[in-house]
């Protein structure tokens, strides 16, 4: 038996995929990897990934397939998981070998054991190019720590602190229970992969380790301002659909309020971030855009529009004057904490 399976997409990924790769294969045996080549063209990606599968077999799995974007490489390392749970990691990014084997000890004793989880939460540190202090995102104020608990026993998120697809791994049935299927050719879907299961999740564990190292300083990354604007469209789309699953699954998510609050206070940051960035981009188009927007959840439901209205979001509006731009400004620098702009 797999205790964890971990998809890692792969486009154009030569460069740096052999070292994500690498510090995977320290799980040994217990651990599946499913490296999913995304229809790479300019350079050895395919190779490299059928030399894993032929170097380490029963461990690692290349598969090929047409380009359909991050989100279609997520579903197909999902369909064909066959680890009791599911992690994502992309192929720049790399884990802790130390914090790694702590992870997959307390996986065991959930897979072993009497009792099960369905969301387990790590730490994970922003190895920002060139920064000298690696920031590390930790949750002591949200969790217990080492022990299984429910909704009701989170505590407190600060501002910027959010369960991300780096801090997450999901029990795979709860995945494929809750109809998971990301949108192809489409960015920023990682929010998606972690909000959507959320009200399905009763048990979770929070193991204060520092496993994913998170990478940020390539120009072309999906997290780049420069080309974060230029996606706007997606950015937008993936607001849209969290949106409409938001509104979908109302009455069952409003009925557990601690789940409420944190999913509500999701939503809040990624339409903040929607908004922020529509008017950093500054031309009647985008203006209307973001108008387009907040009339889309006003239009979907109201009482969740005003709840947005009332929080980070509403503290983020296009206010005129020196106020306004100063206000922008520090939606801005949440957006920063949130994704680490580079």
């Amino acid at each position: 038996m797999k205790l964890l399976s971990i998809a890692i997409p792969c486009y154009n990924s030569e460069a740096y995929m052999e070292h994500c790769i690498n510090t995977l294969l320290t799980g040994g045996d217990e651990v599946e990897i499913i490296i999913v080549d995304d229809g790479s063209q300019k350079d050895r990606t395919p190779e490299i990934a059928d030399e894993y599968e032929r170097r380490y077999p029963g461990i690692c799995r290349a598969i090929h397939q047409e380009n359909g974007g991050h989100g279609q490489a997520v579903n197909t390392g999902l369909k064909n998981a066959t680890g009791v749970f599911f992690k994502v990691v992309d192929s720049d990014d790399w884990v802790n070998e130390e914090a790694y084997q702590k992870v997959l000890e307390t996986l065991r004793k959930f897979v072993y054991g009497q009792e099960t989880i369905d969301m387990l939460v790590t730490n994970f540190v922003y190895e920002k190019e060139g920064a000298k202090r690696k920031k590390v995102m930790n949750y002591h104020t949200a969790f217990p720590k080492d022990k299984v608990f429910t909704w009701k026993d989170v505590k407190f998120f600060m501002t910027g602190q959010y369960i991300l697809m780096h801090s997450v791994i999901y029990r795979t049935e709860l995945l494929r229970q809750c109809g998971l299927e990301l949108p192809k050719h489409t960015f920023y879907v990682d929010n998606i992969f972690v909000y959507q299961p959320l009200p399905h999740v009763k048990n979770m564990y929070y193991l204060d380790v520092n496993f994913y190292r998170y990478f940020i300083g390539r120009s072309d990354q999906s997290v780049n301002e420069k080309v974060m604007t230029g996606r706007i469209d997606q950015q937008i789309k993936v607001n849209q659909i969290m949106t409409d699953y938001f509104v979908e699954k109302k009455s069952e998510i409003m009925s557990n309020k601690p789940l409420a609050k944190y999913m509500l206070s999701y939503l809040d940051i990624i339409t903040t971030i929607s908004s922020i960035l529509l008017i950093r981009i500054n031309t009647p188009e985008s203006l209307e855009k973001k108008r387009e927007l907040l009339n889309y959840i006003r239009q979907k439901d109201k009482k969740v529009y005003r709840k947005l209205r009332y929080g980070l979001l509403g503290n983020c509006m296009n206010l005129p004057g020196k106020t306004g731009r100063w206000i922008s400004v520090e939606g801005y620098k949440i957006c920063q904490k949130f994704f680490g702009f580079n």
